[in-house]
């Protein structure tokens, strides 16, 4: 399911790589500027998850790189609490139940966002009127009421890399003139009012180059993902 939806994606994603997310005003939700003094943030764990493209650009999972990359975000994560504030905690899978089913909402409602808002071009709803306006409803409801906290930061990350058959078919058929694309990494931040279930602000991150299985690139990934992330209010 996932190998298709990468692949159903990679066009669009294609389309995008030529800039990130083009002004601030487009990260927050209409009303929203920053969080409370006394608010409590729960960062979700990152649903990540790492590829290896084949010769012939099928998208392959590497649970060995996607263990890895999920030990250097939560280090990433760790090196922002500047940004992030000083009252969170990280919700491990374990401790809800239904957590992966979150993380699955939170995938399909962001990359909604993602096409309709953040790359207009590749699908513009004029009812949005170029608005944040997207909600995760009452799904959120159990999480506020297992952690008591305000907000929770939700982040979506899946990375590929050329195989070295992909690298040698990209050398060949470059040589024949023919562009074949190597791997892509797309991530999506939001945080989400666990109130109203209202994504109050959001980041997208498209690009065709960055490593999530080394430490230092993690951390780069992150701290871009998490750029204009809401300050808490003095």
């Amino acid at each position: 399911m996932i190998s298709r939806f990468i692949l159903s994606i990679s066009a669009a994603v294609l389309l995008a790589l030529s800039g990130q997310v083009s002004a601030q005003q487009f990260n927050l939700a209409p009303g929203f500027t920053q969080r409370g003094t006394a608010s409590k943030l729960v960062v979700v764990q990152p649903d990540v998850e790492l590829f290896s493209l084949s010769a012939g650009g099928v998208p392959e999972p590497r649970a060995d790189w996607t263990a890895a990359a999920q030990k250097h975000i939560q280090g990433a994560l760790a090196a922002q609490s500047a940004r992030i504030g000083s009252s969170w905690v990280v919700l491990e899978e374990s401790t809800v139940a239904d957590l992966a089913e979150l993380n699955d909402l939170h995938g399909a409602v962001a990359t909604s966002v993602f096409i309709h808002h953040a790359r207009p071009q590749l699908g513009n709803l004029p009812t949005k009127d170029g608005k944040l306006d997207w909600s995760l409803g009452d799904a959120m409801e159990p999480l506020r009421a297992r952690t008591g906290a305000d907000y929770a930061l939700f982040i979506w990350i899946r990375d590929s890399y050329a195989s070295a058959e992909r690298k040698a078919a990209m050398v060949a058929l470059a040589l024949l003139g023919v562009g074949v694309t190597g791997g892509i990494q797309i991530g999506y931040a939001s945080l989400v009012d666990l109130k109203t279930g209202r994504l109050v602000w959001f980041n997208a991150l498209t690009r065709a180059s960055g490593d999530l299985r080394e430490s230092e690139a993690a951390k780069e990934s992150i701290e871009l993902l998490l750029t204009h992330f809401p300050p808490v209010s003095p």
